[in-house]
């Protein structure tokens, strides 16, 4: 895999075409699965868009998994639900389908290949559809606004590994300090983080070897982030050059940031 292809992509706009999709998940080569986003995105027969409320959050234009399968079916797309899950995971792996709440975000981070959800607790949005999402005010967001209080230091695409199943995925990274927090997101989703790393008193390195990195063809250029409580983070930048700067940018954060 090539991180500056991979970005070039995302910046562009572009999705992955991932070859590995179809065989992994036994799509027949007969599915269109643009067509079938079409289809699903009909004003009159297709998925309805919705405003769901869930952990006390406002997800706009949005629609379960279970009802992407159940449409699927309904409209002879699919024979059962097990057929209509795989196409459903096919839309979701070429970024047809966008996970909007925590669970459908643990599927899709979750393993190697990207898991579609059959749930009704499970959100998911089209791709290019208005979707946004609100909360209400807690103790909890307060803390969390905290944490993007600080100046932006640098910011970028770098390749994360996964705490799971180790695979490697594009996120863009966000580096603030006081607090001294970077925040990853999706590129294509920048102001939707699915995580942070409090980086005070933290250890950032330059290292040649990551467990399980070569399967992935991921070599070079590559660092580690060993928070305060002992919490690791891989990643990999395009150039030695960018994996220098982000090294010595985390470096003074960690240091001077609370």
């Amino acid at each position: 895999k090539d991180i500056k292809k991979a970005i070039a992509c995302l910046q562009g706009g572009k999705r992955f075409a991932r070859k590995s999709t179809r065989r992994s998940i036994r799509l027949p080569d007969t599915v269109n699965l643009a067509n079938l986003y079409t289809e699903m995105k009909d004003q009159k027969n297709g998925v309805k868009e919705l405003k769901l409320e869930q952990d006390n959050r406002v997800f706009n234009h949005c629609f379960t998994g279970a009802t992407v399968v159940e449409w699927l079916v309904s409209n002879g797309q699919a024979r059962n639900r097990p057929e209509a899950l795989m196409l459903a995971t096919g839309l979701l792996n070429e970024g047809f389908l966008q996970p909007a709440g925590d669970l459908s975000k643990d599927g899709a981070e979750a393993g190697e290949q990207t898991t579609f959800l059959d749930q009704t607790k499970a959100l998911y949005y089209f791709a290019d559809s208005g979707f946004f999402c609100e909360g209400y005010s807690s103790d909890e967001d307060v803390l969390l606004k905290e944490e993007f209080r600080g100046n932006i230091i640098k910011q970028g695409c770098l390749l994360k590994q996964g705490h799971r199943r180790k695979n490697w995925k594009v996120r863009k990274f966000i580096l603030r300090d006081d607090p001294a927090y970077i925040h990853y997101s999706d590129p294509s989703k920048a102001d939707d983080p699915l995580g942070s790393i409090h980086l005070r008193g933290a250890v950032v390195t330059a290292v040649e070897y990551v467990p399980d990195a070569k399967k992935y063809d991921i070599d070079g250029n590559l660092f580690e982030i060993i928070t305060a409580d002992e919490t690791h983070y891989f990643l990999q930048a395009a150039t030695a050059e960018e994996r220098k700067e982000w090294i010595k940018a985390i470096q003074t954060v960690s240091k001077s940031g609370k």
